[in-house]
C-alpha cells in the first residue's frame, strides 16, 4: 500500500472515535471529560510524556502564538523541539511538529499502527486523546530533547494536561466555548488554572483582575510562583512595519526583540512567551530567544498574503480577539475598509464581532466552512442585518474568496478572512490555488 493510502487510512481511524471539535455545542456540554483514560493510556505507552521537559500553554487567545514563539527560540538554542498545537490549517501533521516541519505522513502512519493494540483497551477515547498521545510518542521516538504543549480546551481536564512542566503558562483570557468552560470569566479562569502543578512556576499574561484573582489563588494553593507579565516583567513596543515589530524587555541585556508577528497583541504574547522560557529553568540565553523570536512562523494571524490591494487571513473568532484585529488594521492600514470574508461557528458571539470591525467593514461576504459545526449563512446574514452591516452569501468558499477580490480591485479595500480558522483555511487553500495559477500564466 503506498504512503498516502496508509495515511488516509491512519486519518479515518483517528475520526472513526468522538472528536469533540465536530460536534455542537450542547453537545460539548454534557462531554465526558476526565484525565483517567488519558492516564491509562500514558501507562500503556511506557509514559512518553515523561521523557523530555515541556513547557505548557493554556488560554483563550494567544496560546498558540506563545508556543510557537517558545519553540522558535528553543530550536535557536540548539535544542531538537517538539511543538504541539490545534488546530490545523492544511494537513492533520501540522499540529506535531519537529524543529518547525510537520511529522511526515508515513511517520504519523507507524505511530498509529503502534498505538491501536493500546488504545483497543481503554473505552472511550476521543480523536484529540488519541492525537495528544501520538505526539507524546512521536517526540519521545524522533530524539526530542524539549517540547512545548498547547492546550486543546480549558486546562483542567485537557488530554494535555498530564504533563508536569517546567513552566505553567496562562495567556490573555475572554470569553470562548462557554458551553464547557462557563460563562464568566472567573469560571474560564478556573478552568485554565487547573494546568498549574505543585511547586511549578505559572506565567500568565496580563489579565482582567476577575481572571487573574483566580489564576493567583491557584498558584497559591499549589504553591507555584507566579508571574504576571505586565506587572513583574516590564515591556514596551518599540518601532513597527509590515516587516515586523520590536519591543524592549526591561533588565533582559539584549536591546531590542523583533517579531515578525503584526498587532500590539504579539508583543503581549512574545513578552510572556520570553517570561515562560526565563522561568522553566531550561537553558537559554536571551541572544538565543532574540534569535529565535526572529524566525518564528505562526500562520493565519493577521498575515498578509498580498500588499496591494491587501489579501489578509487571520484566525480571530471571537469578540476579544476581533477588537485587536481592528486595532491592528487601523494600525497597518489606516483609514482602509475592508471586504470582510466571514463563517463561523454556532457557538461563537458573532454580534459582538460585528460590533467590533463595523466601523471598519464595508460589505461582508458571508460563507460556510466544510465543517459539522458551521453556521447556515441564512442565520450570520440576519445577525449582519441586525448589526446594520451590508452583506451578501456566497458558498463555497472559493466564490467567497472571488467576490471579495472582484469587489476589491474596483475600489482597493482590504480583502481580510476571519471569523473561524476553518473558512480562513480555505480561503487559505484557494488563495494558493489562485496565486499559483496567475504565476503559471
Amino acid at each position: 500500500m503506498d504512503i498516502e493510502t496508509a495515511y488516509n487510512q491512519a486519518l479515518d481511524y483517528l475520526y472513526s472515535f468522538v472528536d469533540y471539535s465536530l460536534k455542537h455545542s450542547s453537545e460539548l456540554a454534557k462531554a465526558d471529560f476526565n484525565l483517567d483514560r488519558m492516564v491509562a493510556l500514558m501507562e500503556l505507552l511506557g509514559d512518553p510524556h515523561t521523557k523530555y521537559p515541556i513547557i505548557h500553554v493554556a488560554g483563550t487567545k494567544g496560546k498558540g502564538s506563545t508556543s510557537a514563539l517558545c519553540a522558535s527560540a528553543l530550536q535557536a538554542a540548539g535544542y531538537t523541539v517538539g511543538l504541539y498545537t490545534s488546530p490545523h490549517l492544511e494537513d492533520y501533521v501540522e499540529r506535531i511538529q519537529i524543529n518547525s516541519e510537520p511529522i511526515s505522513h508515513a511517520q504519523l502512519v507507524d505511530l498509529v499502527e503502534e498505538i491501536k493494540p493500546h488504545v483497543a483497551r481503554i473505552e472511550k477515547l476521543t480523536t484529540f486523546e488519541i492525537t495528544t498521545a501520538l505526539a507524546f510518542m512521536a517526540f519521545a521516538r524522533y530524539g526530542v530533547n524539549v517540547a512545548v504543549f498547547e492546550v486543546g480546551l480549558g486546562g483542567r481536564l485537557d488530554a494535555t494536561n498530564v504533563v508536569t512542566p517546567k513552566v505553567s503558562v496562562i495567556t490573555s483570557l475572554s470569553y470562548d466555548h462557554m458551553a464547557v468552560l462557563g460563562n464568566t470569566l472567573a469560571l474560564i479562569a478556573g478552568e485554565k488554572a487547573g494546568i498549574i502543578k505543585e511547586g511549578v512556576p505559572v506565567v500568565s499574561s496580563p489579565q482582567k483582575d476577575e481572571a487573574f484573582e483566580v489564576l493567583e489563588r491557584a498558584a497559591k494553593l499549589k504553591n507555584a510562583e507566579l508571574t504576571l507579565v505586565g506587572r513583574d516583567v516590564k515591556y514596551e513596543s518599540g518601532k513597527s512595519s509590515l516587516e515586523g515589530q520590536e519591543f524592549r524587555v526591561k533588565g533582559s541585556n539584549v536591546q531590542t526583540f523583533h517579531v515578525p508577528l503584526l498587532g500590539s497583541h504579539q508583543i503581549e504574547n512574545a513578552a510572556t512567551a520570553y517570561t515562560a522560557l526565563k522561568a522553566s529553568g531550561i537553558p537559554i540565553t536571551d541572544e538565543q530567544i532574540r534569535k529565535g523570536f526572529s524566525r518564528v512562523k505562526w500562520r493565519a494571524r493577521f498575515e498578509v498574503a498580498r500588499r496591494e490591494p491587501p489579501v489578509i487571513f487571520d484566525s480571530a473568532h471571537n469578540q476579544d480577539s476581533f477588537e485587536k484585529l481592528r486595532e491592528t488594521l487601523e494600525t497597518y492600514f489606516p483609514g482602509r475598509q475592508v471586504y470582510l470574508i466571514f463563517g463561523a461557528s454556532e457557538d461563537k458571539n458573532i454580534p459582538g464581532m460585528f460590533a467590533e470591525m463595523k466601523p471598519k467593514i464595508r460589505k461582508i461576504i458571508i460563507t460556510r466552512a466544510d465543517h459539522p459545526r458551521a453556521l447556515e449563512v441564512e442565520k450570520i446574514q440576519s445577525l449582519a442585518e441586525q448589526a446594520g452591516v451590508e452583506s451578501e452569501a456566497l458558498v463555497p468558499v472559493k466564490e467567497a474568496l472571488a467576490r471579495a477580490l472582484e469587489l476589491s480591485s474596483n475600489d482597493g479595500s482590504i480583502v481580510l478572512s476571519a471569523g473561524s480558522i476553518f473558512v480562513t483555511a480555505e480561503v487559505m487553500r484557494e488563495w494558493k490555488i489562485l496565486d499559483e495559477s496567475t504565476k503559471l500564466e
